[in-house]
This record gives C-alpha cells, structure tokens and sequence, in this order.
C-alpha cells in the first residue's frame, strides 16, 4: 500500500512537471508589440525601503529623469521603521519621505497598507500606483509602458524582471539566469496564451481604483504572491508588460540569498494554504482554466517539497546496500521516455538565455554552478515547511551602488 500511494505521489510530481513544460513551450515565441498612447495616466509611484541610505539615491535619480511629463508622476518613499538615514537621503533629491514607525506590524506588505491610506487622504488623485523596492533600477519609458497598458484597459501590470548584479557572484548570476528563464518561459508563456501573470514584489503597477475597491490587504511575507491569488479569485488578471523593465538587487553571499527565499518559502505555504482549495474550486466551479493554472502555482511549494522527499528517499534506497525497498516509476518508463524527459529538462535554461539574447559568456558557464542553486531549494522548502507559521520578515541588506548606465552598459 505504501509504494502505491509513492507511486501515486511520483505521477503527481512528473505530471506538475510536464504540465509546466508544456506551458513553457508557448513561450518561444514574443507577443507583438502593444498598442501605444499619449501620456494621460497619472502614477503616484511608491518605493518601500527599511534602512537603504546606500542605495536609494540611485534609484532616485533614475526616477527623477523617467521619460514621462513630471507633472504626471510623484515619487514617495515609505521610510518603514528606518533606524540610519534614508529620509535624510530621500530629501536631499527633493523627493517626499513619508515615515512610519511601527515595530509590531513590520514588513514591506504592512508598510505599503499603511502609505496607500496616507496617499489617499491626499487631495491629489492618481490614475494608477506605481510599487518599486529601494535597490531597483528601472528603464526610462517604464511609465510610458504602464500608461499604455492602463490605457487599454488592464488594471493591474507587471514589468520584466531583470537583475541588476548577475557578473557579482555565483549566487546572483543563478538568480539572473532563472530570472531570465521565469520571465520567457513563465511569464511570457502564459501571456500568450491570454493566461493571468504573476506579481514579482516591484515593478508592479495598480490602477487606484481597483486598490481602493479591493483593499491591500497583502501582509503575508510575499504579499506579490498573495495580492495575485485575489485577483485572480476576482477575475482581475495581472497582465505582463515585456517590454518595462526593473532591475532589481540580488544577495552575492549563499547565506544572505538562502535566508531570503527561506522568508519566501514560509510565506508560500501560507499562501498555498489559504487560496489553493477556493481557487480550484471556482476553476471547477466557472470551468476557468486561468483559476486552475493559479491554484497550481500556489502549490508550487508543495510539489517542491514533495520532490525533495520523494528524492532523499529513493537515493537513500539505493545506496542502503540492500534489496530496494522503494518502488521508483523510472522502472516502468522506457530508457528513451526517461532521457527525452533529462535532455528537455536540462535544456530549458540555456534556451532561455538564447531566446533572451545574453551576450555575456560568464553567464553560460554559470549554467555548471546551476544546479547547485536550484538543488538548495529543497532543504530550503524543508525547512520552511517546518517554520511557516513565522510572521518575523527578515531584512535584505542592499549594498550594491550601480547606475543604470553601468547596468546596461553591461548587457550590451
């Protein structure tokens, strides 16, 4: 009984996996370039930072010169619970630093809660709200996208996500790389074929009336991923904007990145818990598919962590020297099903690079250290699985100064 119910459990992984496959094809090809309109949208563009006097001011620049009318866009800067100098900082380019203090409710979704109800008690109205994190980096013609986007009716937009560090360690090229593969392979997929995205945590645009509608109400520790499970519980699909790109900073050191995604692992199983039944439910329920793909991807984590532990012990099983205990479904796959599945498996990465045109040669030769970035994942999920129930948001320290000239003098 218990090698059927493995059985069972190793059919579910391959099947998540091919399914993801499959969804991956259809992103091959780009979609056409969009419709553009004059600028007429107006954005309150807001950026969370807690303790980033070192980097903010290059992001500040880079705001204050967006090709877009200036009498169109405000910057505020949420300086949340900031004990060094990032108002200060914030001032001294002009910009308005909008301080909070609140030691109880800490993390980017509380701090963002609170500055939305101080943006609306403000006389100025604004078309759309515009999130961005401190470290990030963005293209000049990002409103000029985001206006087009709202222009033609979406409500809510996400950006591509870029990195703004790939050359500085093993660690931030692996997150260039799947950065890169998630949004061809993922993201841009799922726009073609007319499916809702995924939020990325910055580079995300909301049109103000339908935050007012529906709240923020996102303070999980991945309140991207939360605030996307209700909208798309209320069909409201955020849409993809392939073309506005953020550049965003990535941990160098192994330590500081595995703390991160640990703190994005607990809050996924929190999220999974709460959306993934009513989600399939109402894909049943309205025959959605789009509901469907997002119930699934809400329990991405579960599958992660499912594959780890079906992994341990199948390796464990054959190294016990000893009469397997386990039974594995490769042994009732044909040897030519097993290596089609490596090679498609194993070629999905490289071929996200070359469909996204990377230049740089250090980056392929990082696809050898890949695997050990992607393989921290499971003991990662594992151990979030354990502590998910913690609310405790852990800080990303930004240390990593950069222009946008420097970054993009780098892609070239």
């Amino acid at each position: 009984m218990f090698n059927v119910l493995l059985i069972f459990a190793q059919i579910v992984v391959a099947v998540v996996g091919v399914y993801q496959f499959v969804i991956s094809v259809f992103g091959v090809m780009k979609r056409k370039s969009r419709n553009m309109h004059a600028p007429r949208k107006s954005f309150a563009v807001l950026v969370a930072a807690h303790n980033e006097e070192q980097v903010v001011g290059a992001l500040l620049e880079n705001l204050k010169k967006l090709d877009y009318p200036k009498e169109l866009y405000d910057i505020f800067v949420i300086c949340d619970n900031c004990s060094d100098g990032t108002a200060d900082v914030v001032r001294s380019y002009g910009v308005r630093a909008c301080e909070r203090q609140n030691p109880h409710l800490r993390g980017k979704g509380h701090a963002i809660e609170w500055m939305l109800k101080e943006l609306w008690a403000m006389p100025k109205p604004y078309d759309a709200v515009v999130m961005f994190d401190a470290d990030n980096l963005v293209n000049p013609d990002f409103l000029i996208h985001m206006n087009n986007d709202l222009c033609e009716g979406h409500k809510v937009v996400q950006a591509y996500l870029d990195t703004k560090n790939p050359d500085d360690s093993w660690v931030t090229a692996a997150y260039g790389i799947t950065y890169w593969f998630c949004n061809r392979l993922w993201q841009q997929s799922r726009t073609n074929l007319g499916m809702a995205n995924f939020l990325g945590g910055t580079g995300m645009c909301f049109e103000s009336g339908l935050l007012k509608e529906m709240g923020w109400g996102a303070t999980s520790l991945v309140e991207d991923l939360e605030f996307t499970m209700r909208c798309i519980r209320r069909g409201v699909h955020p849409v993809l904007n392939y073309d506005a790109k953020v550049y965003d900073e990535k941990p160098i050191t192994f330590q500081a990145s595995a703390r991160q995604r640990l703190r994005w692992m607990q809050g996924h199983f929190n999220v999974a818990r709460r959306y993934f039944f009513p989600l399939l439910w109402q894909s049943v329920k309205e025959r959605s598919f789009v509901k469907f793909d997002a119930a699934l991807y809400s329990v991405t984590v579960y599958n992660v962590l499912l594959g780890f532990l079906l992994s341990v012990m199948m390796w464990t099983d054959n190294i016990v020297p000893a009469g397997n205990i386990f039974v594995s479904i490769y042994e009732y796959l044909p040897v030519w099903v097993v290596g089609v599945s490596l090679f498609f498996g194993i070629i999905q990465f490289p071929a996200a690079l070359a469909l996204e045109r990377v230049n740089n040669w250090k980056m392929y030769a990082h696809l050898l250290t890949l695997p050990f970035f992607l393989l921290s994942w499971w003991p990662i999920t594992f151990y979030a699985f354990f502590t998910q129930n913690n609310k405790q948001w852990s800080h990303t320290k930004h240390t990593r100064v950069l222009r946008l000239e420097e970054v993009q003098s780098k892609q070239v």
